[in-house]
């Protein structure tokens, strides 16, 4: 599945979902290791950026949206629609972060469909 073929969107523009396989979903449980924790406190007595939680989010919500991208494709999904995020503290410094939408297979619409 290409990267293009996800959307926020209930729809992908210029296709039609002809199956509908799904919820799908990538979930991610993180925690801050001491040194990014140390790090990230330097950081914030600074101001502005902490680089070090900003790549750590980046880094957690990517690697869920590619769980989640597996995932459809061991449905025989082609694209994922209605996609978004979640993230829940489940204890200290320990967040979860979850990725889902639903799976479908989806055609191009030809000149002639839309007539």
């Amino acid at each position: 599945m290409k990267p293009e073929m996800t959307a926020t969107t209930p729809e992908l523009p210029g296709h039609r979902v002809t199956i509908n396989l799904g919820v799908v979903r990538g979930i991610i449980v993180r925690s801050r290791s001491i040194v990014g924790t140390v790090g990230a406190a330097l950081q914030t007595i600074l101001g502005g950026n902490i680089t070090l939680l900003t790549e750590l989010c980046e880094k957690t919500r990517s690697d869920a949206f590619e769980l989640m991208l597996q995932h459809a494709r061991e449905k025989g999904a082609n694209a994922i629609v209605g996609i978004r995020y979640d993230a829940t503290e489940v204890m200290q410094g320990v967040t979860e972060v979850l990725c889902y939408g639903t799976a479908v297979f989806v055609e191009p619409i030809s000149k002639t469909n839309q007539q």
